[in-house]
């Protein structure tokens, strides 16, 4: 479990108040995890690519796990989730769509897509607590991904 601790967390979410208590409630969780955020779709793609090249001072580790909101300005989480589960070098990293849709098409879209989990952002706060608390102790904790290449 301890080498858990040192494998970043990629959140790409847009909105700075939606971040922000996500950092909040990792910390209160104590995630050790390094974590790392796009802001939108470009950015996720030049920060994954630029990892796999050579030689970069600006690459970070493979994520253990991208937490992924869908509604993003340019390339929105849809296509990020398209593109990526398509990629060889990178599909097997584990995407788990983080959104305010409950839409089942959107739900039905992202599994077909080969999201790994889909999660509702709650409007209340503990239930927000509740769904973070879940994705840590699951996806930061418990789940073990294939070895990187």
């Amino acid at each position: 479990m301890t080498k858990k601790l040192n494998k970043p967390l990629l959140v790409v979410e847009d909105s700075n108040e939606d971040f922000k208590m996500l950092q909040r409630l990792m910390r209160r969780l104590a995630v050790q995890n390094p974590i790392y955020r796009c802001t939108n779709g470009d950015e996720v793609l030049d920060l994954l690519y630029q990892e796999k090249s050579s030689q970069n001072p600006n690459s970070i580790p493979t994520p253990s796990v991208i937490l992924l909101d869908l509604n993003l300005p340019g390339i929105d989480g849809r296509d990020i989730l398209e593109r990526l589960k398509q990629d060889i070098s990178l599909k097997k990293i584990p995407i788990v769509v983080f959104t305010t849709s409950s839409n089942p098409k959107d739900i039905e879209f992202c599994y077909q897509k080969g999201a790994n989990g889909y999660l509702v952002k709650p409007m209340d706060a503990q239930e927000l607590q509740k769904t973070v608390q879940a994705f840590v102790d699951y996806w930061l904790e418990s789940n073990t991904v294939p070895p990187g290449d």
